[in-house]
């Protein structure tokens, strides 16, 4: 064998062993390239995924913060519609009593100054009464 020969090998041999690890290397390099892509791209579309649901919970929150006030101020409303009819009870059941007692001191009047119309007033009332309960008897 020659010395010439051998060299020759030699550097044949360290240019495919070079070559094999370039080569390996790239692939690798290629490899890890395209899996970082997609990592990325994942990445991307997750970070998208969480802004989307980030908004919708602030609409959700906005919503939820109209709803509430909105459900307040009706409470509110109704308070003030229900207090206002309890001052408007009141006031009805002091004008009836007012009433009765002007109709008290009235009938009062009629009876002492004009007993006859007060007499005939009854018996007026009494045969209202009387027919108003025939009418329910014949009803049942």
């Amino acid at each position: 064998m020659q010395p010439e020969s051998t060299l020759y090998i030699l550097q044949q041999t360290y240019i495919i062993a070079a070559a094999g690890f370039l080569a390996g290397l790239l692939i690798g390099l290629i490899f890890h390239f395209v899996r970082f892509t997609q990592l990325k791209r994942e990445l991307k579309s997750a970070q998208g995924f969480l802004e989307s649901e980030k908004l919708m919970k602030e609409n959700m929150k906005k919503e939820n913060n109209t709803l509430f006030g909105l459900k307040a101020n009706k409470e509110q409303e109704l308070a003030k519609k229900l207090a206002d009819a309890r001052a408007m009870i009141k006031r009805m059941d002091e004008d009836i009593l007012l009433l009765q007692k002007s109709n008290e001191e009235t009938e009062n009047q009629l009876r002492i100054t004009q007993p006859e119309l007060h007499a005939i007033k009854l018996k007026l009332i009494e045969a209202q009464n009387t027919l108003a309960r025939q009418k329910g008897q014949k009803g049942k």
